[in-house]
């Protein structure tokens, strides 16, 4: 039987509420983030993955513009697809609603307001890969917080495993939360639907895992210390990843998460493809960097 290829979905939907009033002329995930919109990331995590169908997850009054800033995909080497959420009714939803498009397929789900960036992330998304593709696993990554309350807190067995993810737990049993990047076997679709709305009227990704933890299928890998995690929820947040980003892009001169550069790197594009793309840039920098992509190579 030929294995199904892993899929990816971009949560991009909820009404931003933290944001406001942002938020009140376009979803939090078309904001910007220093240089580009805050979806290139989750984006751009993918094709660095050499994830070609990639479907987005929006708000209805959002579809038209998210279509318009990413196109059908084609410029990536990818081929996207769209559907609305009508009502942010968690993540566990997300899932739900991925049914038709993911079709038994296993997937790396993505919050739309998350950036993942570091040295060790390439191989922390390969080890979440194999795992899934091989063991028919579900994957979480664990990253230690200061303030675990406002998380999904994962506890740890003494081998390691998962025994438990909470969310936002009054008195946390670990410091090490679980961020919006997930890995997940093919028949996660159908345990979504499951999922019973939670005292705040939301489907829980936690009730999720708490179902492949009772069939000891869900692995968590920790990010350590060289892992940047940021959220980008709230203004400060916003704000904070800004700069940190820029810092990174002035000191080293490279962009981080371009995602026309990551699929060329990536082998998705043919340097042909990206000077087509080149050409229909309007911002003489972002174009000029792209040139400097094709001149240093793949």
């Amino acid at each position: 039987m030929e294995e199904l290829a892993l899929k990816g979905v971009v949560l991009a939907g909820g009404r931003g509420t933290r944001l406001y009033p942002s938020t009140m002329v376009a979803c939090k995930q078309l904001l910007p983030v220093f240089d580009k919109p805050m979806i290139h990331y989750p984006l751009s995590l993918l094709l660095l993955q050499k994830i070609r169908e990639i479907l987005f997850i929006t708000n209805p009054e959002d579809l038209e513009p998210m279509q318009k800033l990413l196109g059908t995909g084609e410029q990536f080497g990818a081929k996207f697809s769209y559907i609305t959420q009508a009502e942010p009714r968690g993540i566990a939803d997300g899932l739900a609603l991925a049914s038709d498009f993911l079709a038994g397929s296993p997937v790396c789900f993505l919050l739309g307001d998350n950036i993942l960036f570091g040295q060790d992330v390439r191989s922390a998304l390969y080890d979440a890969q194999k795992i899934v593709l091989e063991s028919n696993s579900a994957v979480i990554f664990g990253y230690r917080v200061s303030d675990p309350q406002n998380f999904g807190v994962i506890t740890f067995n003494p081998d390691a495993s998962v025994a438990e993810v909470v969310e936002k737990p009054a008195v946390p049993k670990s410091t090490w939360a679980a961020i919006g990047v997930y890995f997940f076997p093919g028949d996660v679709p159908d345990r979504a639907r499951r999922v019973v709305p939670s005292a705040r009227n939301e489907m829980e990704i936690t009730e999720v895992h708490r179902q492949y933890i009772t069939e000891r299928r869900l692995r968590a890998i920790k990010l350590g210390r060289g892992t940047a995690w940021l959220d980008t929820g709230t203004p400060e947040a916003i704000m904070e990843a800004g700069n940190f980003l820029h810092a990174i892009e002035k000191r080293q001169g490279l962009k981080v998460y371009c995602p026309e550069e990551v699929a060329f790197r990536s082998g998705l594009i043919s340097e042909a493809e990206l000077k087509e793309t080149i050409e229909a840039i309007p911002s003489a920098s972002y174009r000029d960097y792209l040139l400097r992509v094709i001149a240093d190579g793949p």
